[in-house]
């Protein structure tokens, strides 16, 4: 057996270890959701969401549990078509920034108190700056219009650093991750790898990205139109569309949503990006759906119609498009009051407060017991 065929293998098998959610985890938090000193479902989607992190856990969820960000950083070939507003250098120059502490990733990191790890799956300049996670499968994908993004080989190993990355997370303690990137050029990228997935016209799915005008729009909606048509990539083969026409840390992103289903850690997704990531580990593991909690909606055109093709509902919008995980890192703050609002709520009980449902409850059936 290839080595190939080996770490293939090994993703099946990975893929073979996540589960649908524990259903009575969730029975016993809906209960609970129900006599806490509040009208019963007045929390809206907050008792939702805590009942699907004790799905995850097994239980209700830890409060206080650690936080990790994880921004996978690539450069991309693509870039040579022109499609971008800043030139590629810039992604080695944030990957910096970031580990100088000074981006928005960050100062959010800081706030929230998730620690914000850098990973380098394939930047075109090699700083080897202290604090980065050096997993570089290749000095960027290649340009995508004129050839594939990246062997299939290579694809592979990007998901697989993001496996390996989910396991050192769950290692290291970590109950809660979330999706980063960053990569000049990652929403040619994504859009490529969502129109092949999904089946949606590239019309409606190529943004403005880093902010193009009208006319460079219509020109990178034209780069991935051809780019589709030249590779005809199979939506049946996820792996074959990221090797084709997606990115290296999309792939590695995949890998991290993948690898923190099965380990059962719940995975907060952030925009465009991840978003198409998280499209792509879905159709490699479909139950890794489960664990995925959207974080807000994107500015970038095609992120509403990749929720609903996702079947999910971002909790924040606030018209957003940075990457780098910023919004996922604002949403942590509603793991938190969620996993809080279970364990430390009173019930009805506890406080000594009439209960209107169960009082009309009695009510009902004393005057049963009379007639």
């Amino acid at each position: 057996m290839s080595e190939q065929e080996q770490m293939e293998q090994k993703l099946h098998e990975i893929v073979g270890r996540v589960k649908p959610l524990d259903e009575k985890a969730m029975e016993k938090t809906r209960a609970r959701m129900d006599i806490l000193t509040k009208p019963q479902g007045s929390l809206g989607r907050l008792e939702d969401l805590a009942v699907q992190l004790a799905g995850i856990n097994g239980d209700f969820f830890p409060v206080g549990s650690r936080k990790r960000v994880v921004v996978m950083a690539a450069d991309h070939g693509i870039t040579e078509e022109g499609i971008s507003a800043y030139p590629s250098e810039v992604t080695a120059q944030m990957v910096a920034n970031f580990t100088g502490g000074g981006a928005a990733i960050n100062v959010f990191g800081r706030q929230g108190n998730a620690e914000v790890e850098v990973v380098d799956v394939g930047v075109k300049v090699d700083n080897n700056l202290p604090g980065v996670k050096r997993v570089r499968v290749k000095a960027g994908s290649d340009n995508f219009r004129r050839r594939p993004a990246m062997s299939r080989r290579e694809a592979l190993e990007a998901v697989m650093a993001g496996v390996e990355c989910a396991r050192e997370a769950s290692s290291d303690g970590i109950k809660v991750l979330a999706t980063g990137e960053m990569g000049i050029g990652n929403t040619t990228a994504s859009s490529a790898v969502m129109a092949a997935l999904s089946g949606y016209e590239t019309s409606l799915v190529v943004g403005r990205g880093t902010g193009l005008d009208d006319e460079k729009l219509l020109y990178k909606q034209k780069v991935v139109s051809e780019a589709l048509d030249m590779h005809k990539p199979d939506p049946e083969d996820p792996l074959g569309v990221l090797s084709l026409v997606g990115g290296l840390e999309i792939a590695a992103l995949a890998g991290l949503i993948i690898g923190a289903a099965s380990r059962k850690i719940p995975v907060v997704v952030d925009g465009f990006i991840s978003s198409t990531a998280a499209l792509a580990a879905v159709k490699m593991c479909p139950d890794a759906w489960h664990y995925l909690i959207p974080s807000h909606l994107s500015a970038e055109s095609g992120h509403a119609l990749l929720m609903d093709y996702l079947n999910l509902k971002p909790y924040i919008h606030m018209g957003m498009r940075l990457g780098e995980g910023t919004g996922a890192v604002l949403a942590m703050h509603l793991l938190e009051a969620a996993a809080r609002v279970t364990l430390e709520m009173a019930t009805f009980e506890d406080a000594r407060v009439s209960n209107k449902e169960e009082k009309e409850k009695a009510g009902s059936e004393k005057k049963g017991a009379e007639q």
